[in-house]
Parts: structure tokens; sequence; C-alpha cells
């Protein structure tokens, strides 16, 4: 495991999420006029969160976090991103909403969490986690170290399939990336921006343009069975696995079509193939 990876992200997801806030118009009037960031899928996976422990892994800027709270669950939201976690703060202060925010690199976290014999009833990751992983592995036992007996995780992400192609959509990548490091010298980009709307709580507004990362950033690919077979050699019970022709709120490359539900799929000439995946998994 490469810190120095980690911190490249770290400084790469402050700069882009400062970008991606500045779309995002009035968020705090979004939630208290009864709004919620999180798709069918995720509230399907999540399953009834109420008085239950809840810990959202990578959680971004925490709106996602911020709703799962007004479902009535405790909830704890890291994240690597100092501008993240800052924004995710104020954004539950602002709101009156009851929501705990970390920042911490989650392997650190996991770690930490654990010598505190803290446990969770459920851990929630959801569209863009695994990419920023750079062990698998260690983030599988440290979710199952975490958890409370009969416990569990739940995600929607983002199909590692897509992983494999270019923004032109020409296929370039190997889809066994085995967790080896893919440098971007671009760093984070504004995907906010490029999805508009469908990213957004209410019209998408102009914000930064021409946003550019000075900073760098790491991915780390990994295939379902890397994700799965992790799960599993941690003493996890997978419970449900789906997967999706779409992907939320995500225009993934150009041509993609969008329908109802702010779904984007591939575009119209090619093949249908999974664009997102959604799992559960329990401890014992």
């Amino acid at each position: 495991m490469n810190k120095a990876l980690h911190e490249d992200n770290r400084l790469s997801w402050n700069a882009a999420t400062r970008a991606h806030n500045s779309h995002k118009g009035d968020q705090v009037t979004f939630f208290l006029d009864g709004g919620t960031t999180l798709f069918p899928e995720d509230i399907a996976v999540l399953g009834d969160v109420r008085g239950k422990r809840v810990v959202h892994l990578q959680c971004n800027s925490g709106q996602d976090t911020v709703s799962i709270a007004l479902l009535g669950a405790e909830v704890t939201g890291v994240d690597i991103s100092d501008e993240a976690i800052d924004f995710a703060r104020s954004l539950a202060l602002d709101g009156g909403v009851e929501a705990t925010f970390v920042r911490s690199d989650v392997f650190d976290w996991l770690d930490e969490a654990a010598s505190r014999g803290e446990q969770f009833d459920v851990v929630f990751c959801s569209y863009g986690w695994n990419i920023w992983l750079s062990d698998i592995a260690a983030w599988a036992r440290g979710v199952a170290r975490i958890l409370s007996p009969g416990g569990r995780v739940a995600s929607v992400e983002f199909h590692p399939l897509l992983s494999m192609f270019e923004y032109d959509w020409s296929l370039k990548y190997d889809y066994f990336g085995n967790g080896q490091a893919v440098t971007w010298d671009d760093g984070v980009g504004d995907y906010v921006a490029a999805s508009g709307d469908a990213q957004t709580m209410g019209p998408a507004q102009p914000g930064i343009v021409g946003f550019k990362n000075p900073h760098r950033a790491h991915e780390f690919n990994w295939s379902l069975a890397d994700i799965v077979g992790g799960l599993i050699a941690a003493g996890l019970v997978v419970e449900t696995f789906e997967e999706y022709p779409y992907a939320n709120g995500w225009n993934a490359r150009p041509g993609c079509r969008e329908f109802p539900g702010r779904r984007f799929y591939p575009p119209e000439a090619m093949p249908a193939m999974p664009m997102m995946f959604a799992f559960t998994a329990r401890k014992p």
C-alpha cells in the first residue's frame, strides 16, 4: 500500500471537490425541502436504516450521507478529502442534520475504528469507491472487523467493465488490472459539469468553468472477482448481487443516452452492457 499515492489523491480530490460543488446551487435548501440524493438502487441495498449505526465510507461531500441520516440512521461519513469533509460538516450543520464526518484515509480509519472497538450495522459504499482503494483485500478485512454480528456491507458501484474503454469508447485497457496503479496526470476531472442536471440538486450552475486539476491522481482497477472474492475471503457472506445496463447520474462517455431517473445508457449503436453493479454481504 503506497500512501504517497493516497496523498496525491487527497490533493486531487480537494481541487476537484471545489469544482463539483460549484455547480450544485443551494444544497441546504434542497434537503430542507425534503430532497434526497439517493437513487432507488441505493435505498434498496441499504434497507431499513432507522435507528441503525451506518458508516458511509468515501462519502465525498456528504450529500448521500445526509440523505441516509434523514432516513433515521445514526450515520458517520469518512473521506480522504479535507475539502469534502469541510463541506459535508457545513451542509449537515446548516441543514440541522445530525451526522458525523471524519477526514481520514479510509484504511487508517478502518484500523482506528476497529482498535476502538467500534461496530456498525451497515457499511455503505457507492459510486466510484473501489478504484481509489490500493488494496481491496485489506479494505474487505477492515470492513469485516467493524461490522457487528449480522451487520451488512451494501454497495452500488459503476461496473469495472467501463474502465476498459477510452473516453471515445475505444477498447484500450485490460479488465484484469490486478490493482496496479494507473496514474492520470490531469487528476480527478469535473464529472459533475459533464453530467449536468443529473449530478446536481436542481438546475446545474455554471460554477467553475474549464476546470483543470493541478494534481495528478492514481486509480486502482479491480475486477468483480477481486471485489467479491475479497468479501468472501474476509469471512462475509454475499447475499445479493445485481448488474444494471445503465449508470446512475454519470454521463460516462460521449453519446450516452439519458433516460428518466437520471439513468445513462450507452450510445444507441452499442450493445447493452453492464454499467453498474450492486451487492450486499453479511457478517455471520
